[in-house]
């Protein structure tokens, strides 16, 4: 099954490029880089230095955040961080109709 907007439920977020479009926290709106964890309640973006040094990590709450997330193809889906709030292994052993429709 490819990565579409429709599977992406069913898929691993880690390694996909993100970007926080809204969020109760405005410090993290704009904030974006490629997903390398995620747990239940957050995922974990790494986003390069401004000032040239090392990658950091920046842990972002699903809860009250949305997402938008570049597929492989170019095509951008944004999605409801609640609709994500998940453990990653149940999450993408759903069937059925995307959620995010």
């Amino acid at each position: 099954m490819g990565l579409t907007p429709e599977t992406l439920p069913r898929h691993e977020l880690a390694g996909l490029d993100v970007e926080v479009v809204s969020a109760s926290n405005p410090d993290l709106v704009g904030l974006a880089g490629e997903v390398i964890k995620e747990t239940t309640q957050t995922l974990g973006i790494e986003r390069p230095d401004q000032t040239g040094g090392e990658s950091r990590v920046a842990t972002v709450p699903k809860d009250g955040a949305t997402f938008a997330f570049a597929l492989p193809d170019g095509t951008t889906v944004t999605v409801e961080g609640e609709r994500i709030v998940a453990r990653p292994a149940r999450r993408t052993e759903q069937r059925g109709d995307s959620q995010w429709r």
